[in-house]
């Protein structure tokens, strides 16, 4: 079980409220951190999420808007900056996926997803970046996906825009170490979440074949590791990638 304890933090988790998302900030809440989690668009989800935490959701503070939205997160960091002051952690979580082969992707898809993945992944950092320097100390992790370097068959845009998100840690890892912050990557394979619930019964059943523990992952051994990354006992740890993936 983790012990890391993370009172008195505060967490930013961008796609913050379903899948991987919803199990960060839940690891997050009972470690005792205030979170924020953003959301794009929908209402209900976001509040059920909220109400089924309990106790544990009046530390949860939810914010709508677009990560690929440049003024809206602006208006984000500017208002979090006066209600909460230093932000200790983000967890650039917020994803989408628009498969189709190559040869039939159509120009929208590829752009959502890589203004989704990976220029939400760069405004959010942004921000970050700027109210962490104040205090000389913070934690960015990107989640990043297997697929990123393995790539899979109709994920040409999806597998782009994690393996940008490697790219922008390891870079930016490189511009802000001196102030303190750390920049990382997690890298999930299968995760049992309604991000993959869409892939045909068949595929999953030859994907889990693929993986060496012949299971799919769980969103809280995803959160755990994410947490290891935000603490304070991963100081020496960044630029680098944390692969969650039974094996693959």
């Amino acid at each position: 079980m983790i012990s890391h304890n993370f009172e008195n933090q505060n967490i930013v988790i961008t796609g913050g409220t379903r899948g991987i998302g919803a199990g960060i900030a839940t690891e997050f809440l009972k470690a005792g951190a205030s979170v924020i989690a953003t959301y794009a668009g929908n209402d209900e989800k976001a509040q059920a999420f909220k109400g089924s935490l309990g106790e544990l959701g009046e530390k949860l503070a939810l914010r709508k808007f677009d990560v690929a939205d440049k003024e809206a997160v602006e208006a984000f960091w500017n208002a979090i900056g006066v209600e909460f002051g230093q932000v200790h952690v983000l967890v650039n979580n917020a994803g989408i996926r628009r498969d189709n082969i190559l040869a039939s992707l159509d120009e929208e898809s590829w752009d959502r997803v890589m203004d989704t993945n990976l220029k939400g992944t760069y405004l959010m950092s942004q921000g970050a970046v700027l109210n962490m320097m104040k205090n000389r100390y913070g934690r960015i992790i990107n989640m990043s996906s297997i697929g990123g370097i393995l790539g899979l068959p109709g994920q040409a845009n999806y597998a782009a825009s994690k393996a940008g998100q490697i790219a922008i840690a390891k870079t930016l890892s490189k511009e802000v170490g001196k102030r303190g912050i750390t920049v990382n990557c997690v890298l999930p394979g299968f995760i049992e979440t309604e991000l993959i619930a869409d892939l045909p019964a068949e595929q999953v059943k030859e994907y889990k074949k693929d993986v060496p523990l012949k299971r799919f992952g769980t969103t809280e051994e995803v959160a755990h590791a994410v947490m290891f990354l935000a603490s304070k006992e991963a100081g020496y740890m960044t630029g680098s990638t944390l692969e969650i993936t039974g094996g693959l």
